[in-house]
């Protein structure tokens, strides 16, 4: 979505400013006397916990939303391309049609050009070819005019950057998933390269490859960046500084999101150190107030440690963002094998997945899978699961072995009518309300969350509430894929904390690089010139190979 305010341009001053910024959401305070501002071509990550209001700041500063009190203010002139997860209706054109509607008269043009393309290939039209011809000429030469030659074809790039084949980008974009179409509105606010962009979880529905050239893309891109993300390792690479809400606060941070954690830290640790110290002081202070307040010959200096004391500015305790720790039970013992595929056959129609694939699991291994879209990383996790059956081969789980498979269907299992605490409880009837209450919080639920019923759940919420219905008594062979889709910063730390001590097999797809770093000891990496295995994690797959991903290879 594009913005451009129409008046002259260009006094001095930051690029877009927020100036002691108040707003309330029913009962909850988001901002009270807030500032903040973003210069011109600095690259900003904004930082925050679940409802912190990251989303409200991002819509008052395109005017979608208005505060209750200050004032946001975008420098005369300035385009803005705000990228959100909500993208409204596709239907009816291509995705490059999609795309390079954000680029103005140039796609009315482009629009135009395949309406007189189809109205001249149709027969019953042909009456009118003289005329249509024409009109096709006059078009043709408005958009050379308009650069529109070199516009599709940077569009093209953009969207071969994200994946899309080139089937796709010119297919209907109505036939698109949810996730792909969230690619499309990206890739339109990418070409439109604004003066500004304010990429609202931009890092979300991408594969490893179409990350880490999103993240090459907003390094090189010289306008100024706003953005939140959930993948720290994608923050850490793009940021320069980092803005945190924390109680209706905007805080400034200089540096990437790495920086930002240690700085926060010492901060907190020497404002700690401070509170301890005054409070000490006082303390001693108040002893001495308390022993002689009753003796005549001291009046005089108890009234003078008095009025010192009411005069001190109190220092404040460091305000320290609740985290939850959750010790999961350990998973039982397996055996040593727990998984093993031999000579397996998988296609689907025409496309061949696998011809002849042997691979096996093995207790205490964690194997992330590697490949491009369309490899077939999801299909071997649904083989090991059992969620699909090889056309040939065979898949053989070893004794004692007790596998968990998430994938995205798994949201589909829950019970819409009950809550989430009642599907909790459903699970573990034994559990405690207390172990069950922290369970929740470990994945997000927490207060008034606990009580939605599970058909009105999003897609994220239903997604940590299906890994807490796993990881509260754990197997011993997870199967995972994506399961940091659609988990904040926090989350994914806690569960990464946890994982790194849990001792049964895993195999698993993720396009986070810090969780594949944390969790893997193996790589299989698939690519059309066959399966390779990698002894060592993900770190190890990267320093040997030179690359972070199969499709990256040079």
């Amino acid at each position: 979505m594009a913005y451009a305010p129409t008046d002259d341009p260009e006094p001095e001053g930051p690029m877009i400013h927020l100036d002691n910024i108040a707003k309330q959401n029913g009962h909850q305070i988001l901002f009270t006397g807030a500032s903040a501002a973003l210069l011109k071509g600095e690259k900003v990550g904004l930082v925050g916990p679940n409802g912190a209001g990251k989303s409200t700041l991002f819509r008052m500063i395109v005017g979608e939303d208005q505060p209750d009190e200050g004032q946001v203010s975008v420098e005369r002139g300035v385009t803005i391309g705000y990228f959100s997860q909500d993208v409204g209706e596709m239907a009816g054109r291509s995705a490059v049609m999609e795309v390079m509607d954000g680029a103005g008269p140039v796609s009315a043009v482009a629009e135009e050009l395949t309406e007189l393309e189809a109205a001249m290939a149709d027969p019953d039209r042909a009456g009118e070819m003289d005329d249509l011809i024409e009109r096709y000429g006059l078009a043709q030469s408005r958009f050379e005019q308009l650069g529109g030659y070199a516009l599709e074809g940077r569009a093209r790039e953009v969207l071969a950057g994200l994946s899309f084949s080139q089937e796709m980008m010119d297919g209907d974009v109505g036939a698109l998933s949810g996730g792909w179409k969230m690619r499309v509105a990206l890739a339109r606010i990418l070409l439109m390269s604004p003066d500004a962009m304010l990429l609202d979880e931009p890092s979300n529905h991408l594969d490893l490859e179409s990350l880490i050239w999103l993240e090459q893309f907003l390094r090189a891109y010289d306008g100024a960046l706003l953005m939140t993300s959930h993948d720290r390792e994608f923050m850490d690479r793009v940021v320069t500084r980092i803005i945190e809400i924390d109680s209706g606060e905007l805080t400034s941070y200089s540096g990437n999101y790495e920086f930002y954690t240690r700085q926060r830290g010492l901060a907190e640790s020497q404002q700690q150190a401070q509170y301890e110290r005054q409070q000490a002081m006082l303390a001693k202070e108040q002893r001495f107030i308390e022993r002689f307040k009753a003796r005549a010959s001291h009046a005089a200096q108890v009234q003078s440690r008095v009025k010192t004391l009411e005069k001190i500015e109190r220092v404040a305790p460091p305000k320290r963002r609740q985290s939850i720790a959750f010790e999961f039970k350990q998973a039982p013992r397996s055996g040593e094998d727990v998984a093993t595929l031999k000579g397996i056959a998988k296609r689907y129609g025409n496309h061949v997945i696998y011809e002849a694939l042997d691979f096996q699991v093995r207790r205490r291994e964690r194997w992330c899978v590697l490949g491009v879209n369309g490899a077939g990383k999801s299909t071997l996790l649904k083989l090991v699961a059992g969620a699909t059956e090889p056309d040939a081969g065979v898949v053989s789980i070893g004794p004692s072995v007790k596998k968990g498979y998430f994938a995205q269907h798994a949201m589909d299992l829950l019970d819409g009518d009950r809550t989430v605490f009642q599907s909790l409880e459903d699970e573990f009837p034994q559990a405690g309300l207390g172990q069950l209450r922290t369970l929740a919080g470990c994945f997000g639920f927490s207060g008034d969350d606990t009580e939605k019923r599970c058909r009105v759940l999003s897609g994220g919420e239903k997604a940590r509430l299906v890994m807490a219905l796993m990881l509260f008594d754990p197997p011993n062979f997870l199967v995972l894929d994506e399961p940091t889709n659609h988990l904040d910063l926090a989350t994914k730390e806690m569960l990464i904390a946890a994982l790194s001590r849990y001792e049964g097999a895993m195999l698993f797809v993720s396009h986070d690089r810090h969780f594949l770093a944390a969790l893997s000891n193996r790589v299989l990496e698939l690519t059309p010139d066959g399966v390779h295995a990698y002894g060592g994690g993900y770190t190890e797959y990267v320093e040997r190979t030179g690359h972070e991903a199969p499709g990256l290879r040079s």
